[in-house]
């Protein structure tokens, strides 16, 4: 458990850098303080002490004490070399990687620095992430955004950077609420393309395995419902698998209740993403359910893992490492101060055939045999 001091300072800190306490505005006195807290005066002390080594903080006799900015050239130093701040959702698996030697290929060009930190698709570490960002002073940011598609809780950390002209762009999603520049695959189209193919393939008893929390999850399945629509196939929410973040580990065990439940009408899947496809794959092979003769499956990404995979998987493209190039070149040229960048960019998917799509010679009736 934290000492209550740095209860304190973690509060402040927080408050300072989502702009609640402003640079130059003075903070509650230290009996506000010692009631908000149910603390005593020497650990308020204690914690302004810290916060003021640190340069958050100073104190004037007898006015009060008020927000420093001294903690961004206490952390930044003296050095003329500019640091871009890269928060993705995960580091080292899927496509990530691709997207981050992107980044910091563009970067080492033009000598400048980076700075990376995670969030593992969870708000509470992004959170930290963009306070060791704002505490930081970054120059620019390059963000993938974390569970895109629920209300984001610390949309008042972006405004921070937005009031301090620190220039950001955001990657693969982005938050509705802000107005923000943005790259992104076109994931209706991506599915739409995924859907369609399947469908020109003679399938008309199409799943979906798709990620409610993600911004992508919510375009992908607006793709695959616009392919059903044009192609007059009725829409069957009991053919749709969804998961989030803190469902993922049970993914498994979920599609083998669906798979089982829906073997005698499903003749295809199109999935989230590579990972969902290839683990879609596992489970048939468990359930003696062949690949495509029984169950054709899409994934969605080129990503490296179906590039490795035992499976040669029908998936499309997804830019990934030019991505990473494109954002840190875009920061790069919003700080030299170039006026006409887009604010927003789609990337066009592409179809990749593999060995996971078979051709119905017959409009199926429910053929996935037991």
């Amino acid at each position: 458990m934290k000492p209550k001091y740095q209860i304190i300072i973690d509060d402040i800190k927080s408050k300072i850098l989502s702009g609640d306490y402003s640079i130059g505005g003075q903070i509650p006195t230290e009996s506000a303080l010692q009631e908000k807290y149910k603390v005593s005066r020497h650990t308020v002390r204690k914690a302004i002490l810290e916060l003021s080594k640190e340069g958050f903080l100073r104190s004037e006799k007898g006015s009060g004490t008020y927000v420093s900015n001294q903690y961004q050239l206490k952390a930044g130093g003296s050095s003329n070399k500019k640091t871009i701040g890269v928060i993705t959702t995960y580091i080292s698996d899927y496509i990530f990687p691709s997207i981050i030697r992107g980044i910091e290929g563009r970067l080492n060009e033009d000598n400048y620095s980076l700075l990376l930190a995670s969030t593992n698709n969870n708000v509470e570490q992004e959170k930290k992430a963009l306070e060791m960002m704002l505490a930081f002073g970054v120059d620019g940011l390059i963000v993938e955004p974390t569970k895109s598609n629920l209300y984001n809780p610390n949309i008042a950390y972006y405004l921070s950077f937005k009031e301090q002209d620190v220039p950001f762009i955001m990657i693969n999603a982005y938050y509705e609420e802000l107005d923000v520049p943005f790259l992104c695959l076109d994931d209706v189209q991506s599915s739409y393309i995924a859907t369609k193919e399947l469908i020109s393939k003679g399938h008309s008893q199409i799943g979906l395995i798709s990620k409610k929390d993600d911004l992508q999850g919510k375009y992908r399945m607006k793709g695959y419902i616009k392919a059903l629509g044009e192609a007059k196939l009725r829409f069957q929410p009991e053919y749709i698998l969804s998961y989030d973040t803190e469902t993922k580990r049970d993914l498994s065990t979920n599609l083998k209740e669906f798979l089982n439940q829906n073997r005698a009408v499903l003749t295809a899947i199109v999935c989230y993403n590579d990972e969902v496809a290839l683990e879609v794959a596992n489970v048939c092979r468990q359930l003696n359910i062949s690949i495509p003769e029984q169950l054709s499956i899409i994934g969605q990404d080129n990503s490296y893992i179906a590039k490795n995979a035992h499976i040669k998987l029908t998936t499309l493209t997804h830019p990934q490492e030019q991505m990473g190039r494109d954002a840190a070149d875009w920061i790069i040229k919003k700080l030299q101060g170039r006026k006409d960048l887009p604010n927003e960019y789609y990337y066009q998917p592409a179809l990749i055939e593999g060995e996971t799509v078979i051709e119905l010679e017959v409009q199926p009736s429910g053929v996935i045999d037991e």
